[in-house]
């Protein structure tokens, strides 16, 4: 039996979204940027996906970019707004936690000037809003947060975030993770980054919600794709892949994945000693996403012999996998070395099911007993 439990890092592509791409492959195949019938169709193609997208939000179809996927989109929000407001405005406000497409795009434009705060968070990765409101000034950019984390799936209270940062600065949220699987909205932000690949739509798209009004500077420039703002060749598949898989989106799968959450949680913790959970329990919690601390074995051993068991977990973000660091976002839960190299994500998706979830229970803790048979770290 395979077992897949790495969704956080992509999922499968529904069949429906399949079906629904192909035509645009061979058939409806036209640039909607070209003048002539062909291209018209395909354009009109590319605006029907525009408005499901931006229905989903609540935003207006003016205000959906689509990207290549959420690292652009992390990249274009952050970025744009620096080269935006630079030298008048050089402070850029984000968390420890990110998501390195954020982090590492800070950290660049740190070099190009840009001064970066970076926030703490506590114990379960939820931000200090105090430190956030004493952190902005009047050069202050932008604050970009991570909405759901990818690694512990902290769901960060933007409503209350954007209270503080509404009339003061630009608040830009990374949903790459929580888009559809928790409650998304334009009303409490002024930038969103959200992608296809994590909601069984194909890799390679994604989108930029920037609000009407707010200017920016393009990231990517050539022939003024997508209003001028986003030049290149629209990915009409991709797009309409996207727009397929947010349309099938339901609250019905959303609930199976939490219940199934719940159940991993709970069995670890109740039938594995010397077991942490990282992150917080109930609706704070990203509803596919469970990461575990196993003291005294390393995660990267535990991912390897699950695999040979067909079950494939991560040990972290998808993007960091061919490191051997220890997670930041686990050092910035103060999550000590030996701790955070023993911890394993598990991600769910609407396609998991009962017998997998259990399957992958039996297997764990004969799997964590020898391995800490074979730890020096046990006694």
């Amino acid at each position: 039996m395979k077992v897949y439990l790495d969704n956080a890092a992509t999922t499968k592509v529904d069949e429906k979204v399949v079906k629904e791409m192909l035509p645009y492959f061979a058939e409806q195949y036209g640039n909607a940027s070209s003048m002539h019938i062909e291209g018209n169709n395909a354009k009109n193609a590319l605006e029907k996906a525009r408005k499901i997208i931006a229905n989903s939000l609540g935003a207006k179809t003016s205000e959906i970019y689509f990207t290549s996927g959420g690292t652009e989109s992390n990249n274009w929000a952050i970025k744009g707004l620096f080269w935006q407001h630079y030298p008048k405005k050089d402070h850029i406000i984000t968390t420890k936690v990110e998501h390195d497409a954020t982090l590492k795009t800070c950290k660049w434009l740190e070099s190009q000037g840009a001064k970066v705060t970076y926030l703490d968070v506590d114990k379960e990765g939820f931000i200090d809003l105090k430190q956030l409101e004493n952190s902005i000034t009047s050069k202050t950019i932008l604050v970009s947060i991570i909405h759901g984390n990818n690694e512990i799936g902290t769901i960060q209270d933007v409503e209350a975030i954007y209270k503080i940062t509404k009339g003061k600065t630009l608040l830009h949220l990374d949903a790459c993770q929580s888009y559809t699987k928790t409650e998304l909205s334009v009303k409490y932000a002024d930038l969103i980054t959200i992608n296809s690949h994590k909601i069984y739509g194909p890799k390679g798209v994604g989108a930029l919600y920037i609000k009407d009004g707010i200017e920016i500077v393009p990231l990517i420039h050539g022939g003024g794709h997508e209003k001028g703002k986003r030049s290149g060749t629209e990915n009409i598949p991709g797009v309409i892949g996207f727009a397929k898989a947010v349309e099938m989106a339901n609250k019905k799968e959303v609930k199976k994945m939490q219940e199934l959450r719940d159940y991993i949680i709970k069995n670890i913790l109740e039938n594995i000693k010397n077991t942490k959970l990282n992150g917080p329990v109930g609706d704070k919690r990203l509803t596919n996403n469970v990461n575990i601390s196993f003291n005294d074995i390393e995660g990267e051993a535990l991912g390897g012999y699950l695999e040979n068991k067909d079950i494939y977990v991560s040990t972290g973000s998808a993007c960091m996998s061919n490191t051997l660091k220890s997670s930041h976002v686990l050092q910035a839960i103060k999550l000590n070395p030996l701790q955070a190299n023993s911890s394993i994500r598990i991600s769910l998706s609407k396609y998991t099911t009962q017998k997998e979830v259990d399957y992958f229970l039996e297997k764990l803790p004969e799997i964590v007993t020898k391995l800490r048979r074979l730890s020096p770290l046990v006694k």
